[in-house]
């Protein structure tokens, strides 16, 4: 009796601004397979929102997208964020407290504890369009590491201690990082 093989396939992508996590659309919606021919078979790992940009895995191995996908397993979706104001170290603590609460779905949620440092300025591409600035108002930088990953929120967070999102990027997801991919690159990973 023969074992059926089954062929996985992984591939990280940077997904620019703009772009919608799925296959499928309005004729005027950007979408995945306008940046890359992917199997039939593949999907998104989570989603990012159209105003967000970075790290999205996509694959066919179900079990794989569990494993970074529950919150059981603790596996760190890791975001660099440009918020409105210069941050305060109170407001990085609360970002790390776990006693933030946002909205999702129509209820209050308190986020889990994250990971939050403050960070330079990093060497990104140009947004296009770029983002909005205010001439007296300074913008700052952290990287925000989650383990949940619900509709907006790191947005969210970010509001509710008063630094509003202006940029959003996911740089990793558990082991796989961003690296060198520029917006809209694509390269097939082989997670272990």
């Amino acid at each position: 009796m023969s074992e059926k093989v089954t062929n996985r396939d992984y591939f990280a992508l940077y997904k620019p601004y703009g772009f919608l996590c799925q296959f499928t659309g309005e004729e005027s919606d950007q979408l995945l397979g306008d940046l890359y021919t992917f199997p039939k078979d593949v999907y998104s790992i989570g989603r990012l929102d159209k105003d967000s940009e970075g790290l999205l895995l996509l694959t066919n191995d179900n079990q794989y997208k569990t494993q970074l996908l529950d919150p059981k397993n603790h596996k760190y979706k890791t975001y660099w964020v440009q918020v409105e104001g210069s941050i305060t170290k109170t407001a990085v603590e609360k970002l790390c407290s776990g006693t933030i609460q946002i909205n999702h779905k129509g209820k209050k949620h308190k986020v889990d504890q994250a990971l939050c440092k403050t960070i330079a300025p990093p060497d990104l591409p140009e947004r296009v369009p770029s983002i909005r600035t205010r001439l007296h108002i300074p913008t700052s930088w952290i990287e925000l590491k989650i383990t949940e990953g619900k509709n907006r929120q790191v947005r969210k967070m970010t509001a509710a201690i008063g630094f509003p999102t202006l940029r959003l990027i996911r740089t990793a997801m558990g082991s796989v990082q961003l690296q060198d991919l520029k917006p809209g690159e694509v390269r097939r990973i082989f997670p272990t």
